[in-house]
């Protein structure tokens, strides 16, 4: 067996392999599938302030190598979250780790401090795709000044290890990732969706109910590979990598362009029990390898 535990920030993962949120529920639902602590973290689904209805159906639709959703955000809420969700995932043996998402730097920061107060719960990652209502729906994470205002606003509010979730609907993610680190990001996750449509030619209209929805799959590799290697060399903090990883082969990828660990997303939806096997996928390459160690393949591109 190889070395497979990393760190990101004072977070000790086991083995480098994430689930992505908003494709894994909070966990539980895949019980039935797979060890649950035997990945180095589940990042359940995306928990705002207040309840969210989330978007009118239809709002997925696949796509060539992937599949677009537009599901946005629905959820009860994270005050049920920590009354109904919690006690059922607080003595799973992984890291827990709770998306957080918000439509203005105060709600982000309410949302964070409420979830600060989880014992078992040892980090947040920031969703900072939102739009912001404030400024006329423009994302937060498409600008410096927004990711900024988000991050400080919740840096002040949140005591354990902050992960900042990246747009790559931008001209240049490192400028981006310097930004949120310098307001006190632990470590950044990258790629969130890309923006996408789909059309339905003999209904003449688009697929979805809002039109367009973040594009998510084997379709986006390349782009989340480019920007990974290019935030892992412009900041000094851990670098998470997603973006249609569905093999081990996937997965070393990333972690070769300069990840510390992964997510898997999308791929969750066709194999429930993918996360173990792509960690089981790891640790047989390092062992053909002669590699005993994860960290010495880490960024050696």
């Amino acid at each position: 067996m190889a070395k497979l535990n990393v760190n990101i920030g004072a977070l000790s993962l086991k083995n480098p392999v994430m689930t992505a949120s908003g494709t894994f529920g909070y966990g539980l639902e895949f019980a039935d599938f797979m060890p649950l602590d035997g990945i180095g973290g589940i990042i359940v689904k995306g928990t705002t302030l207040k309840p969210r209805e989330g978007n009118d159906y239809p709002r997925m639709a696949e796509t060539a190598s992937g599949m677009l959703n537009c599901v946005g955000l629905q959820n009860k809420g994270v005050d049920y979250f920590c009354d109904h969700i919690y006690p059922q995932i607080k003595d799973i043996d992984t890291n827990m780790i709770v998306n957080v998402s918000g439509s203005s730097p105060e709600d982000y920061a309410e949302c964070a401090a409420r979830i600060d107060a989880l014992e078992n719960i040892p980090a947040i990652e920031l969703n900072i795709s939102c739009p912001n209502v404030k400024d006329g729906g423009m994302a937060f994470g498409v600008t410096c000044a927004g990711a900024s205002s988000v991050v400080k606003a919740v840096r002040q509010a949140y005591h354990k290890t902050l992960i900042v979730k990246l747009s790559p609907n931008v001209t240049d993610i490192t400028e981006i990732a310097r930004a949120v680190e310098a307001e006190g990001a632990d470590s950044v996750s990258l790629i969130n969706t890309l923006m996408g449509m789909a059309i339905d030619i003999e209904k003449r209209k688009k697929v979805l109910s809002i039109g367009t929805g973040g594009l998510s799959g084997p379709a986006v590799k390349p782009v989340a590979l480019r920007m990974v290697y290019q935030v892992a060399k412009a900041v000094k903090i851990p670098v998470v990598g997603l973006g249609g990883i569905s093999t081990a082969k996937d997965a070393l990828e990333f972690l070769m362009c300069g990840a510390t660990a992964i997510e898997i997303g999308t791929a969750n939806f066709l194999d429930p029990s993918v996360s173990i096997k792509v960690r089981d996928g790891i640790n047989d390459w390092l062992d053909q390898h002669g590699v005993r160690d994860v960290h010495d393949i880490i960024g050696c591109i």
